[in-house]
């Protein structure tokens, strides 16, 4: 009986200590103890990874530090791709401008191609955990902040309290990721036009899921993240559709009451009825022309107050309120790789989307386009990469494009022909965030007006018009599924 009861003493401690160590992951540690003064990023770096070390090797297996997952590409198989890579229609692309664009990139000193990925004192461990709301990166600084006085666009920028910020470190807010997901492209909502400051506290009118007056989530709570790897990648980068996230991984697809919303869901997506409008706060870029660039054109401001012309990058289009492109989509998308062949004498499609009416896998889902003008190599007739930063870049040599493209081509590998031309370009972005009210759904009228056509474009989506009109176009059996239709 002794034994026995030894026996279960021990267990009982063992259990004890389990529990109470499977609790301890679930608190914040404290980090008070933390003194410094730190002389720059790496060296609080260093302090974190004396408990944190293997955080830091799984973190440095993420896209968000990679910066270029493999994955699969229509057409192409398996390749590597991502923001250290793919080329688009606003900033254009990362190589040869390392410094400006690196702003953005969790790790510290990502200046040029030698960059060391394998060293984990080079994450910035504060830009994702700092709890006081004063930490931020030089615009052209590769990652760093200041450690000195600064001036940047006529304002200094002064050294931050590395120490201080060490201490306050947390869970990550919508604040921690909107600093740099806010402003992809160089500005406020220049890019998603559903990611932007406003979502920081926004009001329920602009999002249910993140208001403090509806579920006030933070960005994890949707996408999920594991031994810091976080769920969900933007389709632009990530054409392979293997870590893209939906509505109805939480919400399910048969959550209405009427019949006829539950058969929409089969083939229509949540986003479409539920975010009616993208840019309801603040205006999103929509047209980017750098053909325009370098040349003596008065900048204006147009009806809400964005500039339409700026010497450095060339002409812009924005809108508010805007109503999104809807396509089929299965989740998949093409993307243009650098060195492909492009249309310059029309648009070169920078991804376009998979699926159609009779995929199975497709829904209708809501897209912004991004449409402008870049430069491209007449000679190879391909989409061109130009140094713009730095002491030898565009900006700052004379507006010289040629060299810029000839510096830029040589920084990925590949011959500059001699002469550049400029050529339109899109992308597709889908529309995920700004959920509005349920009182502001779509309504069945705003796709299936009685007169006219609604907001739907129905040829372009494979109809011959209004399959509401015109029955029995449905991939799926509607039998029974309007019976509810009028029922309040």
């Amino acid at each position: 009986m002794r034994r026995v009861s030894i026996l279960q003493t021990i267990l009982a401690l063992v259990l004890a200590a389990a529990c109470g160590q499977a609790l301890a992951l679930n608190v914040v540690p404290d980090h008070q103890d933390i003194e410094g003064p730190f002389e720059n990023g790496p060296a609080v770096t260093a302090v974190c990874l004396e408990c944190h070390d293997d955080a830091a090797h799984d973190f440095m297996k993420t896209s968000h530090w990679t910066w270029m997952p493999l994955q699969d590409v229509v057409g192409k198989g398996q390749v590597p791709l991502g923001k250290k890579n793919a080329l688009n229609n606003f900033c254009i692309a990362l190589d040869s401008n390392w410094p400006r664009c690196t702003s953005c990139h969790a790790g510290y000193g990502w200046k040029d191609a030698s960059f060391d990925f394998d060293n984990p004192e080079n994450i910035d461990c504060l830009v994702c955990h700092d709890q006081t709301g004063s930490y931020r990166k030089f615009p052209t600084g590769a990652g760093h902040p200041v450690y000195e006085p600064t001036e940047w666009e006529g304002k200094i920028w002064e050294p931050l309290d590395l120490a201080s910020i060490a201490r306050s470190a947390g869970m990550p807010s919508r604040e921690n990721c909107g600093a740099c997901h806010f402003y992809g492209g160089g500005g406020n909502n220049v890019k998603h036009g559903d990611l932007e400051k406003a979502l920081g506290e926004p009001p329920l009118a602009i999002d249910v899921h993140m208001s403090p007056e509806g579920q006030d989530f933070t960005c994890q709570e949707c996408h999920t993240t594991t031994d810091h790897d976080i769920a969900g990648n933007a389709m632009f980068d990530s054409p392979g559709g293997s870590n893209h996230l939906e509505c109805t991984s939480c919400h399910g697809e048969d959550l209405h009451a009427k019949r006829i919303l539950n058969w929409h869901n089969k083939t229509v997506a949540c986003q479409t009825c539920h975010i009616p409008q993208f840019a309801r706060a603040n205006p999103t870029k929509t047209w980017w022309d750098w053909s325009t660039a370098g040349q003596n054109i008065e900048a204006t401001e147009d009806e809400f107050g964005m500039p339409t012309y700026d010497i450095k990058k060339g002409s812009f289009k924005w809108e508010k309120n805007v109503v999104p492109t809807y396509a089929w989509y299965n989740g998949v998308s093409g993307q243009y790789i650098l060195g492909d062949a492009m249309n310059p004498d029309g648009v070169t499609h920078l991804n376009w989307l998979q699926g159609n009416r009779l995929d199975p896998k497709a829904k209708i889902y809501p897209f912004k386009v991004m449409r402008g003008k870049q430069p491209y190599d007449k000679q190879a007739r391909i989409l061109a990469v130009p140094k713009l930063f730095g002491k030898t870049g565009y900006w700052k040599n004379g507006w010289d494009w040629d060299s810029a493209m000839k510096q830029g081509m040589e920084a990925v590998g590949l011959e500059y022909g001699g002469e550049y031309g400029f050529a339109e370009t899109s992308a597709y972005w889908k529309i995920n965030h700004m959920v509005a009210p349920a009182q502001y759904a779509l309504k069945c009228v705003d796709c299936h007006p009685r007169e006219g056509t609604g907001r739907m474009d129905w040829q372009a989506l494979g109809y011959e018009g209004d399959p509401d009109k015109k029955r029995g176009v449905s991939r799926y059996e509607l039998k029974n599924a309007y019976s509810d239709v009028n029922q309040d």
